[in-house]
């Protein structure tokens, strides 16, 4: 949580010195390289079945979609604002799980996207 907050701040600093998209490209870059260092000397297994691999195609294309349209929020709107709604990512993951994979449906679950969906609202206007 501490280590996200702080790489808003940074992408927020980033995003209004140089142009958007480069930021996100030097930020992604950088941690890239940190996280196959740490695959390196932590000793993870580097086996990939197929099923694996593309999932994390998949997830990587997804991740820079959302890390370039953050950069560039960023650079035009509140901090308060991008973050919020980009935070609310776990929106998106709960109604796929609740109606592609069958997740149970609880009153606290509805409530907590009502609530979520209320925050963005209350943040942004």
């Amino acid at each position: 949580m501490v280590t996200w907050g702080l790489w808003v701040v940074a992408a927020t600093y980033a995003s209004e010195s140089i142009a958007p998209v480069t930021a996100a490209a030097i930020s992604y870059a950088v941690a890239t390289a940190l996280t196959v260092g740490y695959v390196i000397v932590s000793g993870a297994s580097l086996a990939v079945t197929p099923k694996g691999g593309v999932f994390a195609v998949v997830a990587g294309v997804f991740a820079a979609i959302g890390l370039v349209a953050t950069y560039v929020g960023l650079s035009i709107g509140s901090t308060a604002t991008v973050t919020t709604v980009g935070a609310l990512y776990f929106v998106v993951a709960a109604l796929i799980g609740i109606t592609i994979l069958g997740d149970p449906v609880s009153p606290s679950k509805v409530a907590g996207i009502i609530l979520a969906v209320v925050a963005i609202a209350l943040i942004t206007y």
